[in-house]
């Protein structure tokens, strides 16, 4: 059972990576009024440069959020390290 979800889930992702469609990041408006914006000494692209750093650094916050929990959530604490002198048998 468990080879056919992981089959399922490897043949899932590799549709998702063929059918990557490229797209344009803005649409010619959006481009336009920017950069006469820019060129005009309006302060709006640096409002657009602000908004887009905030995009880029939410999810890695979101992942780092998460990551510091599970850690924190996780990990062992008061492990007893009582070793026998006698040899372990791993069969």
């Amino acid at each position: 059972m468990k080879k056919v979800t992981y089959l399922f889930f490897a043949i899932a992702f590799g549709l998702t990576i063929l059918s990557i469609v490229p797209a344009k990041a803005q649409c010619a408006m959006c481009t336009a009024a920017v950069e006469s914006n820019s060129k005009s000494g309006n302060h709006a692209t640096k409002g657009l440069n602000a908004g887009i750093m905030y995009l880029l650094a939410a999810p890695y916050l979101a992942v780092t959020v998460c990551g510091y929990i599970w850690y924190k959530k996780y990990r062992r604490k008061n492990v007893v390290l009582d070793m026998h002198n006698e040899k372990l048998n791993l069969n």
